[in-house]
């Protein structure tokens, strides 16, 4: 606790007055989507270790502390509070805007929301406006992983809460942590002295976050889609208990269950909330109370002088009775004097459990043990090192804060859009010695429930390459693993029941097929892939030449001098290659697509040689012969079998490369496919050539045609679509208007696909272009409700689809083209 000066808050967050609502938001295109509405914030909690989120009225409400799971609900008792006294007379707020609808606590009152502004107009109004149009309360700012509430016009103090987890690039021990940092910064800028009291309410929560139905039966979804049902044990509270726990420096408030015999279980631990002493302020709280109740117990004392009544009671509850814990801080502030006061939130929930007894210690858990006690532990250590936490996240965003060739709208999404690291149902498990910083995954989207989809990170994985690059190699590794292994399990397509169309039977996993993702959380990440039966993943035709591109480009990128890492997935790249050259039906060198749609644009039909996925294919056998060349420089693997690869792709590659021109090229841009006769100008349909570039390797197309054809793309599928307002659709006819109005995926403005667009517009020196389609698509999202669950696809009739999707951590492949 220090005499602070008030904190210096970034110019480029994503902000918003305290508890503005919007007008239009984005809503869910499909019904069986997911569409929790606007109220989302920045998430806090560590890579893997669950987190939690607090929206810009303040109310805690992402409960993603069960790996894999999502809870999107209002938990009112969660809360901190304010009492301010100047001497003549007092006031205490909860500070979220949210009051309970159930009508509990209703003897607490609520902060009150910003009114009157539009979301264009979210800067402090002039005095000359009456009250009630004014009506600013505060603002809320968001620069992941830092956020930042300014409470304005209610308080007389000058008040600011910093919220941050420690995550920084490079970091693979704290940025695991399952904690939440909150720092007060208090400021009495009146001339008189003033007295203030700072609580934080929490709920025990222990025991809540696991499936009550162990290894739920899967069904297909109305969109195709397989999804098993989550019955989370929320409110379940027998056995537990909270009680005060001390030593010299810092106090807390720990939430615990009393244990039986029976081994640790996922949702089993501890939670703690926890403060620093200080000599110049007081300590209050209350171990147990009623928090569906009228919240009277607490607020009588609090509300009268900030005073909690010192109730101790450790006595664990019989029945199912919700109880919450509450710790509060109360000081004075002389005129002019600021204080900077720290609170901190930890959870200890060593165990992520998959399908019934499949279990996973997470990562933090090589720091903090596997008991399951040490919530305290881990508050403690924040509260040692939060300084210092906070300084490395500086240190790490500085220099691109700083940069003057970025605009503050870029800088602003590029660390916002990291939240789905942390948010993302993500997974890190502790280490062991095949994996010795443990095994990592992140969702699809909470709405394709399956991780790390291979045709989705292609751009996807761009952040975590570029600041976690250990993480991400672990991710392909995965990968190289798992193409090998078979799974014959019969299955039904679920697009063919969308299209009303009888469904072939097809086995779940190919060997020697690279599969489409890592699983699910229901069944077991990592060992059991191709969760998904949308569509028969065995069939599609860019899944292994994305693989080779992650790759070789994984082993550039970190330095080009992993040459293990390439030694590792050597074996999985011939087995893909072979596999994937199998759909070479006509012997030209180049897969054909089957006209089912079988490449990540899972709802759209290719036939033939297709731009996408031709192009993909021919990068990828360049990365191959790049690769060979290396392992053969190393002397690592059989020569004479590398010898043969590396000539046998050689091969491949020289029959292919003009077929491509041949087949695709109409002077302007590339064709869709070589068989469907479509005019329609496909946004991403040069990706192959983006890649070949970025991996330092011979173009896959004359570099005049390609310059051609992004221009051809920028013109019909950005600027002429909707007049640029939206970002780019996915393929439309060259004046921009529709081959068919009731398509899908087409019209989509994918936002993920956009920022790999924008990536390759930079590569090929168009910049302000690139800048100017960001902006289109970031606008879209950060204006209109989306921040914080960035959606796969948004549609110009103001709807989205597939929200906290992986693909927009793309935007950090559009920095380091700029860098």
């Amino acid at each position: 606790m220090r005499n602070q000066p008030s904190p210096k808050i970034p110019s480029c967050t994503w902000n918003r007055p305290i508890g503005l609502g919007w007008d239009k938001p984005y809503t869910v295109r499909y019904p069986s989507n997911i569409d929790d509405g606007p109220w989302h914030g920045m998430p806090l909690g560590g890579f893997g270790a669950g987190c939690i989120g607090r929206s810009s009225r303040g109310d805690f409400n992402l409960w993603h502390i069960d790996g894999g799971e999502h809870i999107f609900k209002n938990v009112p008792v969660c809360q901190f509070s304010v009492f301010e006294s100047t001497g003549t007379s007092s006031q205490a707020y909860a500070l979220s805007t949210q009051a309970p609808e159930d009508g509990s606590l209703n003897a607490w009152r609520w902060y009150p929301a910003s009114r009157g502004m539009g979301a264009d107009k979210q800067q402090k109004r002039t005095n000359a406006q009456s009250p009630n149009q004014q009506q600013q309360t505060g603002e809320y700012h968001a620069l992941y992983p830092r956020s930042w509430f300014v409470y304005e016009n209610v308080f007389q103090a000058e008040l600011t809460c910093e919220q941050f987890s420690p995550v920084w690039a490079g970091n693979y021990q704290e940025t695991s942590y399952p904690v939440a940092v909150f720092l007060w910064n208090a400021h009495n800028p009146t001339n008189a002295p003033m007295t203030l009291s700072i609580m934080l309410t929490w709920e025990n929560m222990v025991g809540w976050f696991t499936n009550a139905l162990k290894s739920p039966q899967v069904r297909v979804r109305d969109d195709g889609s397989p999804v098993y049902e989550y019955q989370p044990r929320w409110g379940e509270t027998q056995g537990n208990y909270n009680q005060i726990v001390e030593n010299t420096q810092d106090f807390g408030c720990l939430f615990g269950r009393v244990g039986g015999d029976e081994p640790l279980q996922e949702g089993d631990g501890t939670w703690c909330i926890a403060t620093l002493k200080h000599p110049q302020a007081e300590i209050f709280y209350h171990t147990r109370w009623n928090s569906v109740g009228t919240g009277e117990e607490i607020w009588q004392s609090f509300a009268q002088d900030g005073s909690l009544p010192n109730y101790l009671d450790a006595s664990p509850v019989t029945e199912n009775t919700q109880i919450a814990g509450a710790i509060a801080l109360r000081f004075t502030l002389q005129p002019g004097e600021t204080l900077e006061i720290p609170f901190v939130l930890a959870w200890d929930l060593p165990i992520t459990e998959f399908a019934a007894g499949v279990n996973y210690y997470r990562r933090y858990t090589d720091f903090f043990g596997k008991a399951g006690n040490n919530a305290w532990a881990i508050a403690s250590t924040a509260l040692q090192e939060y300084q210092n936490w906070r300084s490395q996240i500086q240190s790490w965003q500085q220099p691109i804060l700083d940069r003057q060739d970025l605009p503050d709208w870029f800088k602003m999404a590029l660390f916002n859009e990291l939240y789905d690291l942390t948010s993302g149902g993500t997974l890190w498990s502790a280490a062991s010695e095949l994996d010795p910083i443990g095994q990592f995954a992140v969702l699809e989207c909470l709405d394709y429930r399956w991780y790390e989809s291979l045709d989705v990170r292609l751009y996807g994985s761009f952040a975590l390459l570029m600041l976690f690059p250990e993480l991400e190699k672990s991710v392909m590794r995965a990968f190289a693993r798992a193409i090998p292994q078979g799974d014959d399990t019969p299955r039904i397509i679920g697009y063919y029941l969308t299209i009303k169309a009888e469904s072939p039977i097809a086995v779940r996993k190919v060997a020697g097929a690279t599969p489409h993702d890592l699983g699910a959380p229901n069944e077991h990440v990592w060992e059991k892939t191709n969760y998904t039966s949308y569509q028969d993943c065995n069939l599609w035709k860019d899944l292994g030449s994305d693989f080779v591109l992650q790759v070789y480009r994984d082993f550039l990128l970190t330095g080009a001098e992993d040459v293990e890492f390439l030694a590792d997935c050597w074996n999985a790249i011939v087995q893909t290659l072979d596999y994937l050259k199998t759909f070479d039906l006509d012997g030209d060198g180049i897969p054909e697509n089957s006209g089912a749609p079988d490449q990540t644009f899972d709802d759209w039909r290719l036939q033939g040689v297709s731009a996408y996925c031709g192009g993909l294919w021919l990068a990828a056998l360049e990365a191959a012969i790049a690769i060979s060349e290396i392992l053969l420089n190393h002397n690592l693997g059989d020569r004479g079998n590398l010898e043969v690869q590396k000539s046998t792709y050689e091969a491949w590659l020289k029959q292919s490369r003009p077929i491509y021109q041949e087949k695709l090229w109409n002077g302007q841009y590339y064709r869709l496919d070589s068989e469907s006769g479509s005019d329609v100008v496909m946004a991403d349909q040069l990706c192959g050539q983006f890649y070949a570039r970025l991996l330092g390797l011979p173009d896959i197309v004359p570099s005049d045609r390609a310059l051609c054809a992004l221009k051809t793309v920028y013109h019909s599928c950005f600027l002429k679509f909707c007049d640029g307002e939206f970002g780019a659709a996915n393929g439309v006819r060259p004046d921009g208007s529709p081959e068919n109005p009731k398509a899908t995926h087409p019209l989509e403005v994918w936002t993920g696909i956009n920022f790999g667009l924008a990536a390759f517009l930079v590569q090929m020196g168009m910049k302000d272009e690139a800048l100017k389609l960001t902006e289109a698509v970031v606008q879209q999202i950060y204006n209109n409700g989306l921040q914080f669950r960035t959606p796969e696809a948004i549609t110009p009739a103001g709807t989205f689809r597939a929200s906290t999707y992986l693909r927009p951590m793309a935007i950090w492949g559009i920095y380091l083209m700029i860098n």
